[in-house]
């Protein structure tokens, strides 16, 4: 009995091994339960943020989106306005080369009237003070 015995005590010794290890290995098991649970709370907080950052990237797009709209408005209208005062640019420029045309064309069209215009107006002065003369010379004639 002996060898019997032996065994069994070889045995014991083993079962108690595996018990201890046993045991650690639940209070490892156990740890890492706790770490995963942290785990998927850190993964549920990273999904939380994760929704968040999408709604503001969603927001964010109708916002430029928005933005954008009002600034093709805005656009369209200042090249609107752009023409609008081109337009009103080339007609006053032609309307004032018209006057300095006018302008021009009657100061070269006074300074060539006035020799001939003068010349007859002298004609005429000298003709109605002769003519004045010569009534006033009649009339103090008939008055003596």
């Amino acid at each position: 009995m002996t060898i019997a015995l032996a065994v069994e005590i070889a045995l014991t010794v083993l079962l108690a091994a595996t018990l201890i290890y046993c045991a650690i290995l639940e209070r490892r098991l156990a740890a890492l339960r706790k770490g995963q649970d942290g785990f998927k709370d850190t993964i549920a907080e990273l999904n939380k943020a994760i929704a968040a950052a999408g709604a503001s990237m969603r927001l964010l797009k109708s916002s430029a989106a928005g933005a954008v709209e009002t600034l093709d408005e805005r656009l369209a209208r200042a090249r609107n306005l752009i023409d609008e005062l081109e337009l009103l640019g080339s007609s006053g420029e032609r309307i004032a080369q018209r006057i300095e045309k006018g302008v021009t064309s009657e100061r070269t069209a006074s300074a060539g009237t006035p020799a001939v215009l003068a010349n007859r107006l002298d004609a005429l002065r000298r003709s109605d003070a002769s003519r004045s003369a010569s009534l006033a010379a009649a009339a103090m004639g008939n008055v003596r």
